[in-house]
């Protein structure tokens, strides 16, 4: 098991990884919109937030030796579903063709006042 870290993506909040490598998968710790250099929410805005957390997760994932052609499940957690149309917009550009498998869910809050927030499990094989 390794520990993998970027400081091209938020340091943790929190006493945790910004993701875990065992074996051939990367288990990637969820990522809220957060820049990285300021520690800072990026806006209110769902897109930004939405780009953001993608910006991030590319971050981690690369850090790790991979992209997000390699993540195999997501889980998306938002504060309000009725924005799920515009985060899966972005969410879709970023991945292209590659369509990992995925779960949403809406949450009563999340940290830092985010409004969206992305985890996923990455195969490097």
């Amino acid at each position: 098991m390794k520990t993998i870290s970027t400081a091209k993506a938020p340091a943790a909040v929190g006493p945790y990884s910004q993701a875990v490598l065992t074996g051939d998968f990367l288990f990637l710790s969820g990522q809220i919109p957060l820049v990285p250099e300021t520690g800072l929410l990026i806006s209110e805005n769902i897109s930004e937030q939405t780009e953001q957390v993608m910006k991030n997760m590319r971050a981690v994932c690369k850090a790790a030796g991979g992209g997000l052609n390699k993540i195999v499940k997501c889980t998306v957690f938002m504060t309000d579903l009725a924005q799920f149309q515009t985060m899966n917009e972005i969410y879709a550009k970023h991945f292209g063709d590659h369509k990992p498998a995925r779960s949403t869910i809406q949450v009563a809050a999340l940290p830092r006042g985010a409004a969206v927030e992305i985890e996923a499990i990455m195969y490097l094989k």
